[in-house]
């Protein structure tokens, strides 16, 4: 790589070597969206047509298949060869395949848009936007698109192309964008972001335009009471409208807050008169106050709000060093992250805690089966939670356990080990499965994998790394001071030793 003296350049200097990155960065990532192209060009055969394993016998269950990534009238791709394409681009195979959708449809449906992104005059993450908004449209009128994009993305703004590639989506299909508006009335949701640094999450919730209305109402009277109490003297609107919310997931203390403040009446109040139509209406802002007959009131001050509090199971991973003082107190927290101990306490706070036994993950276990059992799989989960496979990022306990070294139905007992076999998801376990995949596991943990055409990467507790042909060789070898020396040479280079005081990084 060159690198440019850029302390020794002007400001005309700077500017223009600032337009040479520009045109070489697009050149770069048209040079991708080509070789994505060529990698799906080289495997588009139909995998029924390649040799059978063993001759005369059905295919195995779960092998290759052709799947259209791109719209219609784009080439198929094997599914499985897209495992492969992520480990060398260094992603998920789901970004890969996103790519490769992208690259052929670009190629193949919206052909003005290529060649404005081969002649660099474009920026090419724009046109693989506009590709993933057409991708629905049929392979008759997605040129209505191409046709408005393709005049507009070499000069104008990337927003006013996208809203261009946006209008022109609806222009090419009414019906179907009617249709699809219905469609996204089905799929309606309430989803969490993942937990940032500070152990807070964002809710994304999509729901009607009514529900949304009544949701938000009841949080600004909750956050009235709250404003009301000592404990949130000065705090902010928007503070405590987040802290109201959090009292929705407690309807039991909620019931208790709005029966304290008054806010149940016991009789329900007259029906407010017809009124004739009104020519502008203001929008409807439900009631602060919910009328509840009586008995039914009488009913809900006697009941106990700890019946109504949900049952949740909560994996707190936490080192012993911690809870005895001996180093900061920071634990892990099963789909929320990094938590101070006092964080942990805060999750607690409005629950009745069972622990459960503490599973000694040093512990090396196994049983003389092919099969996991649920005890096993959760010391699997405990010790390994994240996918094993080079690049993924997925934490979940909802995945395959795969025997890196494959299961021998007469070999020695213990093969299902709780320190050996990985987690994987559904397409690279079927990947490693049938297209000759070898995943070596060390002693010492790691898993070190090559793929079906030359790829080495070994995948630590610090993620995916590039291995040498040599170093692989010597890891997976049964030389043990050779694979020790490699294992140091690849801690050293990626950082994981540690450095004696005054040492340069």
């Amino acid at each position: 790589m060159v690198i440019l003296p850029i302390d020794e350049l002007d400001a005309g200097a700077t500017l223009a070597a600032l337009e040479e990155g520009v045109r070489r960065r697009r050149a770069a990532e048209v040079e991708d969206l080509l070789l994505v192209a060529r990698w799906a060009d080289l495997h588009s055969t139909d995998p029924r047509l390649d040799p059978r394993p063993v001759p005369g016998l059905p295919r195995p269950p779960g092998g290759d298949r052709l799947e259209r990534v791109g719209g219609e009238g784009t080439p198929m791709i094997r599914e499985l060869s897209l495992c492969e394409l992520g480990v060398a681009r260094g992603v998920h195979t789901l970004a890969a395949r996103a790519a490769a959708a992208d690259a052929l449809d670009l190629r193949h449906r919206l052909p003005d848009t290529w060649r404005q992104v081969l002649s660099l005059r474009a920026e090419p993450w724009v046109a693989r936007k506009v590709a993933s908004l057409s991708r629905h449209l049929s392979a008759e009128v997605v040129h209505v698109v191409d046709e408005a994009v393709a005049a507009a993305i070499a000069g104008e703004a990337p927003s006013r192309v996208i809203a261009i590639a946006e209008a022109k989506v609806i222009e090419a299909d009414q019906a179907a964008h009617d249709q699809r508006l219905r469609t996204e009335q089905q799929r309606r949701h309430v989803s969490l972001t993942r937990a940032d640094a500070t152990g807070l999450r964002n809710v994304i919730a999509r729901v009607t335009a009514g529900d949304a209305a009544w949701v938000d109402a009841m949080i600004t009277r909750v956050a009235e009471i709250l404003a009301t109490r000592p404990e949130h003297d000065g705090a902010s609107r928007d503070l405590l409208r987040s802290e109201a919310f959090g009292w929705l997931a407690r309807p039991a203390d909620l019931l208790t807050l709005l029966l304290e403040s008054g806010d149940v009446p016991a009789e329900v109040g007259d029906e407010p008169a017809e009124q004739g139509p009104d020519p502008d209406p203001e929008p409807v802002v439900p009631s602060r106050a919910v009328a509840v007959p009586a008995d039914l009131l009488d009913a809900l001050r006697t009941l106990d709000p700890a019946r109504l509090r949900p049952r949740v199971r909560l994996y707190v991973h936490v080192h012993e060093a911690a809870l005895s003082g001996m180093v900061a107190g920071v634990a892990r927290v099963e789909d929320l992250g990094p938590h101070v101990l006092a964080q942990v306490r805060e999750l607690l706070t409005h629950a009745h805690v069972t622990v459960k036994p503490v599973i000694d993950l040093r512990q090396s276990v196994s049983v003389n089966s092919y099969e996991h059992p649920e005890w096993l799989k959760e010391r699997i989960h405990l010790f390994r939670p994240v996918d094993a496979f080079p690049h993924a990022s997925r934490t979940s306990r909802n995945v395959d356990l795969d025997h890196p070294v494959p299961y021998d139905p007469d070999g020695p007992p213990g093969q299902t080990n709780s320190h050996v076999s990985q987690p994987l998801g559904r397409t690279a376990h079927r990947a490693k499965t049938h297209l000759g995949y070898r995943a070596t596991p060390l002693p010492t943990g790691e898993m070190v994998w090559r793929t079906p055409h030359g790829r080495h990467r070994i995948v630590d507790p610090h993620g995916t790394h590039h291995l040498d042909p040599e170093e692989y060789d010597a890891l997976v070898g049964d030389d043990e001071l050779d694979r020790a020396l490699a294992r140091i040479l690849h801690q050293h280079r990626t950082g994981q030793l540690p450095r004696r005081d005054g040492e340069p990084s």
